[in-house]
């Protein structure tokens, strides 16, 4: 991949209207349009069984992601149920804000990732033993503590995202045949005692 030039993906949707964060801070809202951002169009059908609830309570939660532009319907392949697709590729809400009525927004969002995040790890490592081997030889599960400025914390999130980004499952094109879709989360934030200070 190194000689091969890789288009960019478009850009990540900026989050910055607080009835947008309000209506991704909803677990089950989150889970459904992260889904859709890694797999692509799917009928209320397909996402009710991958988040696990009703198709009915699905359609529900989709319009409400469709009012926000967060979604839209796509063309329909047969007429009894429409799919619908992520509008974008990603999400970014800007900078950690210090605002009361923000900060209670925001912190429902990402406690809402980080479950969903919870629950994609667990389940993979539950069934870990079903999986090619290949898989597991690749797998990471790592965490480390850097000693950095937060400029050179924000430049290193910069370039893991640019390295990421040219994979994004639903804008890849001509995946090599056996890709399948890996999920990569990231945390970088000052590590703090249990008084709240840095060190």
């Amino acid at each position: 991949m190194a000689d091969e030039q890789v288009p960019a993906p478009p850009p990540r949707r900026q989050i910055k209207d607080s009835r947008q964060l309000r209506a991704l801070a909803h677990p089950l809202r989150l889970a459904l349009l992260q889904y859709l951002m890694a797999v692509g169009p799917r009928t209320a059908s397909e996402c009710a069984a991958e988040v696990g609830s009703s198709a009915s309570n699905i359609s529900w939660h989709l319009r409400h992601l469709a009012q926000y532009g967060l979604v839209e319907p796509t063309d329909a392949t047969d007429q009894r149920e429409r799919p619908w697709r992520a509008a974008q590729v990603g999400l970014d809400f800007g900078t950690l804000s210090t605002d009361p009525a923000t900060m209670a927004e925001q912190d429902a969002y990402i406690a809402a990732g980080i479950a969903e995040e919870d629950q994609l790890t667990r389940r993979f490592l539950a069934r870990r033993d079903t999986l090619d081997p290949e898989w597991l030889d690749t797998a990471r599960l790592d965490n480390y503590v850097l000693r950095a400025t937060p400029q050179e914390v924000r430049e290193l999130g910069e370039r893991i995202s640019d390295l990421l980004r040219p994979y994004l499952a639903t804008v890849r094109d001509d995946p090599p045949e056996d890709a399948a879709l890996a999920y990569a989360g990231l945390r970088l934030f000052p590590r703090l005692d249990a008084a709240g200070r840095t060190e």
